[in-house]
């Protein structure tokens, strides 16, 4: 693997800089941090560019995993536990079927979904949850309106208000509710963090990763959050895409691969990317954490410090380049644009 090299208009710090994007490139950084997030700088993964001036830079870190599971190249440190956020949702996708829960097709995959919050997706959170004899009061999601900014302009439109089943992790609360029910386990507790399934998430996370987890917070949707560090997290889609037929992990990968609509939503990049190369897992967190695995065990994660969602499509789509893809989707991916009075006048573009 030969050192990224600068895109056009390259960034204003030199490229031979201690912290610069190519200087950071290695096969892993050997740091670790007993927080979440360490105290080395960062480097730039993404600058904004605006007039053709760079006028702001997101730090971040990534690592690439070979097909075998080793770490090919990193930049930053992969090492340190972050905190996955949605990206932990095909692990507590797992957990449900380990609780004997028995979930296929779109409804396991709109159970690991950050769904959009359209009509499909609510329709069918509303059938799950009377399917397991279970209403939207049972539901501890926090009320949202549809993550999808179309969707809630439409949905404030009509006169609706933010709504506990539009939060966007209602599928995956639906899937959680309907395992205890089916266990007999407290629904009212369902997101402690002793509950018998969230024992059985914590348990998958840590087999799926390899790891231990670091620390334990709570994710916006109110269920518990586990850190992992990036190398883990890949390391657990790329165990996902190649797990035996049959296991939790690979129906969970199999259904979201088979309906991304559901994961995500139609105009959402992890539906775009699972459409255009078949067999590809991939799932980003709020926050700016992206992970995903290639059908060949090849499996990336990253995570943008200061948490700008606008630089994972260009981000992701370099990444991608790097490891030799080259499909029309990455141009739509890659395309962030900026605008000032209305007109494109810049965008968000790689750094590395």
């Amino acid at each position: 693997m030969t050192s990224p090299t600068p895109i056009s208009e390259p960034t204003s710090e030199s490229t031979t800089s201690p912290d610069s994007p190519a200087a950071a490139l290695s096969p892993a950084s050997s740091a670790s941090s007993a927080s979440p997030a360490s105290s080395a700088v960062s480097p730039v993964l993404a600058e904004v560019v605006r007039s053709g001036f760079v006028e702001g830079r997101h730090r971040g870190s990534l690592v690439v995993l070979a097909a075998d599971g080793s770490v090919e190249w990193a930049l930053g440190d992969v090492t340190a536990p972050v905190f996955p956020r949605s990206t932990n949702k095909p692990m507590q996708a797992a957990a449900v079927l380990r609780a004997g829960l028995d979930l296929s097709g779109e409804r396991l995959a709109l159970a690991a979904a950050s769904h959009s919050g359209e009509p499909f997706h609510l329709d069918l959170v509303r059938t799950m949850l009377a399917e397991h004899g279970l209403t939207a009061d049972h539901l501890q999601t926090p009320a949202d309106l549809p993550l999808d900014p179309e969707e809630a302009e439409a949905y404030l439109a009509s006169g609706q208000v933010r709504d506990r089943l539009t939060m966007n992790c209602s599928g995956k609360h639906t899937a959680m509710l309907a395992a205890a029910a089916l266990n007999g386990w407290p629904l009212a507790t369902y997101l402690d963090e002793a509950h018998p399934l969230q024992q059985l998430v914590a348990e998958g996370v840590r087999t799926a990763s390899g790891e231990d987890v670091a620390h334990v917070g709570t994710d916006g949707c109110g269920a518990p959050l586990l850190s992992l560090s990036l190398t883990g997290l890949a390391r657990a889609f790329r165990h996902f895409v190649m797990a035996d037929p049959g296991t939790p992990e690979r129906r969970v990968a199999d259904a979201m691969r088979a309906h991304p609509e559901y994961v995500a939503g139609t105009r959402r990049p992890d539906t775009w990317l699972m459409q255009a190369l078949p067999g590809t897992l991939s799932k980003m967190g709020a926050e700016a954490v992206q992970a995903l695995a290639l059908p060949d065990g090849r499996a990336l994660a990253f995570k943008i410090d200061d948490g700008a969602t606008r630089t994972l499509g260009p981000v992701l789509a370099r990444t991608l380049r790097l490891m030799g893809l080259d499909v029309p989707v990455l141009t739509r991916l890659e395309d962030a644009p900026l605008l000032g009075g209305g007109t494109r006048v810049g965008g968000i573009r790689a750094a590395f």
